[in-house]
Formats: structure tokens, sequence, C-alpha cells
């Protein structure tokens, strides 16, 4: 594949797109900004495929090719001025928990889709992803404590949404 097989390329993309595109679509705000991150990691794992060393596994390379497109479409939008940062909102914290395992996968995945940019990422990174704050900060130009910080709000946004959405369907049930 590394002489740019066609055959070849279309047989990698089917093998790994569908797994990378549900990283996409956490990432994303929607489906198709998780297209067009899709298509530009790709883009970017063919045309430099030859750099793979094959030091450790093929899937990590590409997955970690894609988090970082994911990362660079995050970047943009800040420089564009087209993010929604609530960097001054303070939002109470409560004390709850919820039974998220009820949730269909995809009910939570738009839950997450829903938060503002910084958060959505920064959670994604460190919950999904495991990186740690130290590492996400240097990723994304922020400081490790921006990044702590944006991840308790996002915890604290996806707490409020989730009890919004449970509390809608209780509501359906007693009507």
């Amino acid at each position: 594949m590394k002489s740019g097989d066609d055959k070849a390329q279309k047989a990698f993309y089917q093998k790994f797109a569908p797994k990378m595109y549900g990283i996409c679509l956490r990432f994303s705000k929607n489906t198709a900004e998780a297209d067009d991150m899709l298509q530009e990691g790709f883009i970017r794992i063919f045309n430099h495929i030859k750099d793979f060393r094959g030091e450790g596994a093929l899937e990590g390379w590409v997955r970690r090719t894609i988090v970082n497109t994911a990362i660079n479409f995050y970047k943009k939008r800040i420089k564009q001025g087209i993010t929604t940062e609530l960097e001054n909102v303070r939002e109470r914290v409560e004390d709850e928990s919820y039974i998220i395992e009820q949730m269909a996968a995809k009910e939570l995945l738009e839950v997450i889709r829903q938060l503002p940019d910084g958060y959505r990422t920064v959670f994604n990174l460190n919950v999904i992803e495991g990186y740690s704050h130290k590492e996400i900060g240097e990723m994304l130009g922020i400081s490790e404590n921006t990044s702590k910080s944006q991840l308790s709000r996002a915890r604290v946004s996806l707490q409020k949404k989730i009890r919004n959405l449970k509390n809608r369907e209780n509501k359906k049930n007693i009507e």
C-alpha cells in the first residue's frame, strides 16, 4: 500500500474507517463535520503511510492520526472564532449520580456532541482516549489547569443534559 495502490487503499479504508468514524463522531458537532474529519484524516494517513515504521500497532497509528485531525479541526474553529467556550460561566455542581447504562449509545453520543467544543474535545481526549491533562494541554496549547477545568465543566454539563433527558423521559411515561 505504500506505493499508492488504489485497491490496497480501498481495502485499508474499509477496514479502519468504521471504527475511526466513531472517533470523528465523538469529536464533531454533527455528521457533516465528522465526515470531513474522517476524509481529512485518511488523506493524511495515505500521504504519510510511508512514515509508519512498524513500531506498535498500525491501528494505533491510524487512531492517533484521526485524533490529531480532530484536534486540528478544534484549533481551526478557535482561530476562526467559531467556538462556544463557556470559560466564564459558573455552573452549580450538584452531587447526583446517574444511570448512564440505561441510555442507548446513540443518545449518549448525541449528548456528548452537544457539549461546547472545548469541553467535548478535552472530555474525549481524557475520558475516552486516555490522555493526561498535561498531554492535552500540550496538544491544544492550553494549560494543564484549563484542561482540568474544561473536563470538570464537561462533566457538570453532561450531568445536566442527562438529567434533563431523564426528566423528559419520565414525563412521557407519566402521560
